[in-house]
């Protein structure tokens, strides 16, 4: 099979790329969602429902702006991923030696 690059990127390595990518975007919601839940059994005023409220709106905005999977840039997303655990090394297994080197370096700071 030959593979078109596609703005450096293999068909394969971008497959790898997005697997990897909407398992962090799945434990980033399941990380909110417990987050959520434990913000919800503290509701007890109008005040503390209006802070909860706008926790979820600042939280929505920063999903939705960082998973927006583009190639442009996805090493240093990878890397903040790792950094705070919301992506494994392993799971980008298969992408070009030089690529992993750098997610794996920045991830370091």
């Amino acid at each position: 099979m030959v593979e078109q690059a596609i703005e450096g990127w293999t068909a394969t390595e971008q497959a790898i790329a997005e697997r990897a990518f909407e398992q962090a975007y799945g434990r980033a919601i399941s990380q909110l969602t417990a987050t959520l839940q434990a913000k919800a059994q503290a509701l007890s005023s109008a005040e503390s429902i209006w802070q909860f409220h706008d926790f979820l709106s600042i939280e929505r905005h920063t999903i939705e702006g960082r998973f927006a999977f583009q190639l442009e840039g996805i090493l240093f997303v990878f890397a903040s991923l790792v950094k705070e655990g919301l992506l494994q090394l392993d799971e980008l297994s298969g992408l070009e030696s030089e690529k992993l080197a750098k997610v794996s370096a920045m991830s370091r700071f």
